[in-house]
């Protein structure tokens, strides 16, 4: 299985563990209301105003919410998620990385690394700023980087390269201001 089949799997089952639990809570709440409509005597008006509310249509709306990300929820594979947390210092700005990294082989130690690059206006590339390298054992684990950049504000972003892999994730743009 290919890294991408591999990420695209995962995100794939999280919509369908998703798909199924709001079945599930669906399926509950209309069982729990029959149920609760099958044991209740109705008297011949109530009846009738039944009859007439179940020829009239009727339209459900449904919605959903963003969830934030904490520490308790497990990020996608194959996308990094950044939060900024406080900076120290007037100009010191700390960031933590997290993501899931997929093991094609569990019986043998995939490596990964992490790496900070900063925009460089002068050369127009992304320029390494910071690294870190660390491997496990094992089919999956989530993994987590925290960073922090002082007294050099601009764009940069944050690359994860796992083991073998052509092409590193990256995340989004981050701005560090002073």
């Amino acid at each position: 299985m290919t890294r991408s089949a591999a990420v695209t799997g995962t995100g794939s089952a999280t919509a369908a563990k998703l798909l199924v639990g709001a079945l599930a809570f669906t399926t509950a709440y209309v069982g729990v209301s029959a149920y609760s409509t099958a044991n209740s005597a109705p008297s011949a008006a109530a009846e009738e105003q039944a009859a007439e509310e179940r020829a009239a249509t009727q339209t459900v709306a449904l919605s959903a919410a963003a969830v934030p990300l904490t520490e308790q929820t497990e990020p996608e594979a194959g996308a990094i998620a950044v939060s900024a947390l406080p900076g120290r210092g007037t100009c010191e700005q700390t960031f933590t990385a997290r993501t899931v990294v997929l093991n094609p082989d569990a019986s043998s130690t995939v490596l990964y690394s992490w790496r900070l690059v900063r925009w460089s206006s002068v050369s127009r590339s992304w320029k390494t700023y910071q690294t870190e390298y660390a491997g496990f054992m094992g089919a999956r684990r989530n993994v987590k980087w925290e960073l922090s950049v002082r007294d050099n504000p601009g764009w940069y972003r944050i690359e994860l390269t796992v083991g073998g892999a052509k092409k590193p994730i990256r995340s989004d743009r981050l701005l560090v201001s002073c």
